[in-house]
């Protein structure tokens, strides 16, 4: 039956896969919860469904009730600033979390986009808060994810802060390489999902800087780019960019 989302009506398919079978687990749960911790927390995942490429999983200013473990696919975060244009917040993928954002003042204060056809799963936050007072192992979690998102925005700052556009997307590049690698796919070779004028909204960068870049990268054998398929040539290349930024 399709479920109206916070975002408003779109069609969602319900999915039925337990945490306990799920390939994501461990980067999605933290290690050591018991069989019957797994089973409690299978219990706690209210509703597991599909957003179809292009929809809203939540729009900024709708209440806030639950954080999404993204299952499968990618999505991105944005908000709408003073002159109507839309700045990229973040990117997510298989295996993070959202909704992160709804916790301090009880809405959500951007929106989550599907770029593709993914998969997630809603986890009701007030029901998680009771569940991690009696589970430490899963509370201690939380609270890592929590600081891993306050490190990865300061990590956006300093980018945007201090350095040229070519080191902000050599640093892009190399940080979904890590996140990739993290789930078992290769490091070197991967589909991006965004397209460049997102990629330049999250940099800080205009469409035409961002291209330039990505020629001059190709030109110089670090990447090999065929439309949104990119191959890493030279890791090496890219971290001495970084490096000599430092």
């Amino acid at each position: 039956m399709p479920q109206r989302s916070p975002g408003g009506p779109i069609s969602l398919s319900v999915i039925k896969t337990a945490c306990s079978g799920c390939n994501l687990r461990e980067l999605c749960l933290p290690l050591g919860l018991s069989a019957e911790e797994l089973e409690r927390l299978d219990d706690l995942v209210s509703v597991r469904r599909r957003v179809k490429r292009g929809e809203h999983l939540y729009r900024s200013g709708t209440p806030f009730d639950s954080i999404f473990a993204i299952r499968s696919g990618f999505f991105k975060t944005d908000v709408l600033i003073e002159d109507g244009r839309e700045q990229v917040t973040g990117f997510q993928m298989a295996g993070e979390l959202l909704g992160l954002d709804g916790i301090s003042s009880e809405h959500h204060t951007c929106n989550a986009v599907a770029l593709e056809d993914s998969e997630i799963c809603a986890i009701p936050f007030a029901r998680l808060e009771v569940l991690s007072r009696e589970i430490h192992t899963l509370q201690h979690h939380f609270h890592k994810v929590m600081s891993r998102e306050i490190v990865r925005d300061h990590g956006v700052m300093m980018l945007l802060g201090t350095m040229r556009a070519e080191e902000r997307l050599a640093a892009f590049l190399l940080n979904l390489s890590q996140r990739f690698t993290a789930r078992g796919f290769s490091h070197a070779e991967f589909y991006l999902r965004m397209t460049r004028e997102e990629i330049g909204s999250y940099l800080g960068l205009k469409l035409e800087t961002v291209s330039r870049a990505f020629s001059r990268f190709q030109e110089e054998g670090y990447i090999a780019v065929q439309q949104k398929h990119i191959r890493i040539l030279d890791v090496a290349g890219l971290k001495a960019l970084m490096n000599h930024h430092r």
